[in-house]
């Protein structure tokens, strides 16, 4: 029987701001052992597919060479890429429903989905290649299979799954009903009950059963992402498979959940009660647990100086931090921006992003590092008329030919060869050689040695906005 994984990659992860924002959610933050969630999640995909297969990832289009990029560094070649590129976001519903037509077409209705989620941690790899095993084999007799998470504590941030008899011999169930998040009282009684499991959010079922129960509870989900599939051909792409899906078909799919379009409805639910280690890294107290604490229950990753400080975590990247006569405190510290909160309202930095979001700043959206196809940029300083940027270029990597209205640049090549276009002229640019780019000249930024190319570029002009582009060619398919 075939298994094919599909990751569900995208949200903003505002809890985790300001490491995730916008253009660079918490799948792709970098845990304390330096890989991504969304590298870890690949792995784990690639370990249920021992003799190779396909691994399909379903995210937002802007993230699509991010993602190709942690699908190359998780070293999984026996495993091919297909991406599934949403226009915008819509919720799990039309994300699986699309997913199913698409596989449908090149696989069959037999093949069986396992639907993960980009954002979580599960270190025990084997314990869940083992837990899907079981799936796997209900998803056959055509259950809708999910994954639940025995509760260690009364927590109110989860949803619940109630269980129903036993189906097989390892303690699979039938659910009875899923429950909202409760408040604290009722989480406390559904622990002792024994009954209930947190909601994962993974799923396992055959494309056949998925659409089948799609059919009875959403049909009118169903046949718009029916039209949005026949519009959005798959092609390839340098080693995978690309599927980027009908921009207006897919504005016409409601917003909703798998779970309210279907689960809570079909008669046909199975759960799997999770023998392997699950956090969904919600808020920055999770993702502190990953760090070793100290004798005073600190917990610190980069260069700090903790004075008189206890039960504090501090999160730093380049710059020292220090503290002096601290308790209970979430410090993190990134190139343009500071969090400080209570260690017991890690829940509420939400509200941060969101006044930002309100606000349209940019510490929603972007970092100073930011991540292109061809490598990133960084903004070094910037004030009145003039933005300083250290440019990495990876190897074969290249910008596109493009022209400015308003600014003009100075390169300076740091490390590395550049090939550049000038207006009408070409040339190979040297370290510690640097060219000048007027306002309105046509000008493109090649990589064409073996190793990162790094440069400085200075801009000045009466307006510096990264929308002041003009883009004539793009090897990486991009529009104005």
């Amino acid at each position: 029987m075939q298994i094919i994984p599909v990751v569900m990659s995208g949200g903003a992860g505002t809890r985790l701001w300001p490491v995730s924002r916008e253009a660079h959610p918490k799948p792709f933050m970098r845990l304390p052992d330096g890989e991504s969630l969304l590298g870890k999640t690949y792995a784990r995909a690639a370990a249920l597919l021992a003799g190779g297969g396909e691994i399909v990832t379903v995210t937002n289009r802007e993230l699509y060479f991010a993602s190709k990029d942690h699908f190359a560094e998780a070293k999984i070649a026996h495993c091919r890429g297909h991406f599934l590129l949403e226009p915008e976001g819509r919720n799990t519903a039309p994300a699986i429903a699309v997913a199913a037509l698409a596989l449908a077409k090149r696989h069959g209705e037999e093949a069986v989905l396992v639907v993960m989620a980009a954002d979580h941690l599960i270190q025990d790899v084997e314990a869940f290649r083992l837990a899907t095993e079981q799936a796997v084999r209900l998803a056959a007799q055509g259950h809708l299979v999910t994954y639940g998470i025995p509760p260690t504590a009364p927590e109110t941030g989860f949803g619940y799954i109630e269980t129903g008899e036993a189906l097989d011999e390892q303690d699979a169930r039938r659910v009875a009903r899923f429950v909202e998040k409760p408040d604290l009282q009722t989480a406390q009684e559904y622990l002792r009950g024994g009954r209930f499991l947190w909601n994962s959010g993974m799923f396992c079922f055959s494309i056949g059963s998925i659409l089948r129960e799609l059919r009875a509870h959403a049909p009118e989900l169903l046949q718009l992402a029916e039209e949005c599939v026949a519009e959005s051909p798959a092609h390839d792409s340098a080693g995978v498979l690309l599927q980027e899906l009908d921009a207006p078909s897919f504005a016409g799919l409601p917003d909703i959940s798998i779970d309210y379009a279907v689960m809570e409805h079909s008669s046909s639910v199975a759960v799997v009660p999770a023998s392997f280690d699950w956090s969904d890294i919600g808020s920055w107290g999770a993702l502190s647990q990953l760090i070793p604490a100290d004798a005073q229950h600190n917990r610190v990753q980069g260069e700090a100086i903790l004075i008189e400080t206890s039960n504090t975590v501090v999160l730093g990247e380049a710059r020292l931090v220090a503290t002096v006569g601290l308790d209970n405190l979430i410090i993190v510290d990134t190139a343009d921006a500071v969090l400080v909160a209570h260690a017991d309202r890690a829940q509420e930095v939400r509200q941060v992003a969101k006044r930002l979001k309100a606000q349209s700043h940019d510490a929603y959206r972007l970092h100073r590092t930011v991540a292109r196809p061809w490598g990133t940029y960084t903004v070094l300083e910037e004030g009145p008329r003039f933005k300083i940027k250290r440019i990495v270029v990876k190897p074969g990597g290249s910008l596109s030919l493009q022209m400015h209205h308003h600014r003009s640049e100075h390169w300076i090549v740091v490390s590395g060869m550049a090939k550049v276009v000038n207006g009408e002229g070409e040339l190979l640019v040297n370290t510690n050689e640097s060219t000048f780019i007027p306002a309105g000249h046509k000008h493109r930024l090649e990589n064409p040695g073996v190793i990162d190319l790094v440069m400085i570029e200075v801009q000045s002009g009466e307006y510096l906005g990264e929308d002041d582009i003009v883009r004539f060619e793009d090897i990486y398919g991009r529009t104005q």
